[in-house]
């Protein structure tokens, strides 16, 4: 039968944004680093005196065992708490995707059950979204490096995006600004290739564009438009290169 988790209003609940469930995370992550161990009472035979708190480190120090390790580095025991502590250390300050998160939590040996926990309760309160984080690279990644599509979509794949949602994200770039998009480039590359013959500029600025996944014919097209702008002869470029 699946635990319930009870999750701290501040972390997951509240919709005030990212930053405050991210703040809220980390708080909760500290207090829990400092929360009494089971079984230390406060009355006069908890061990509050110096003796007996050095006799509670020798015995802790002496057991060896990774449980006792990890009670004194305050990490939680519960794989629930261990999981949503990792993936908020993980998304503070950069958006991932759930399959990102997901292999994070399997390399460090969460429980699966746990990590399905964990990722479906981040999902319902927003805290990881796909679709808004292909969206984001397809922005970032076309208008910053000048990636076409097809680059865009092979590293949406790499991250485990959905072949849905990536079809949706790249859907905002048409071949029309991608071929803008392509003139930019040559003409900022264009000029460290002057001095070279006409075949090597060919395929050095085709070459460039088709690393950042040109197609061949859009890429021959902008390439020698650019050439005859500077008054290359581009008589035979029409073959692929």
């Amino acid at each position: 039968m699946t635990r319930r988790t009870e999750w701290p209003v501040g972390a997951t609940d509240q919709h005030a944004g990212p930053g405050h469930a991210f703040a809220a995370g980390h708080m909760t992550e500290s207090e829990d680093a400092y929360e009494p161990e089971a079984g230390r009472g406060t009355g006069s035979g908890a061990g509050f005196g110096e003796g007996a708190g050095r006799r509670a480190r020798s015995r802790t120090r002496s057991s060896g065992s990774p449980s006792s390790s990890r009670a004194e580095k305050g990490e939680p025991r519960d794989p629930v708490e261990q999981a949503r502590n990792i993936c908020l250390r993980l998304l503070t300050g950069t958006p991932r995707t759930r399959k990102q998160l997901a292999d994070a939590l399997r390399k460090r040996e969460i429980p699966d059950e746990a990590a399905e926990e964990v990722l479906s309760r981040f999902e319902d309160v927003g805290l990881i979204d796909d679709a808004a984080f292909a969206d984001a690279w397809v922005e970032s990644r076309h208008h910053g490096r000048g990636l076409a599509r097809r680059a865009l979509v092979r590293e949406l794949r790499t991250k485990g995006v959905d072949s849905a949602v990536i079809d949706e994200a790249v859907g905002q770039l048409d071949s029309e600004q991608e071929e803008t998009t392509a003139r930019e480039l040559v003409a900022r590359k264009l000029r460290s290739t002057r001095g070279l013959d006409r075949d090597k500029r060919l395929r050095r600025l085709a070459g460039m564009l088709a690393r950042k996944g040109y197609g061949e014919g859009m890429a021959l097209r902008v390439v020698r438009q650019a050439l005859e702008e500077e008054g290359e002869d581009t008589e035979g470029l029409d073959e692929p290169f």
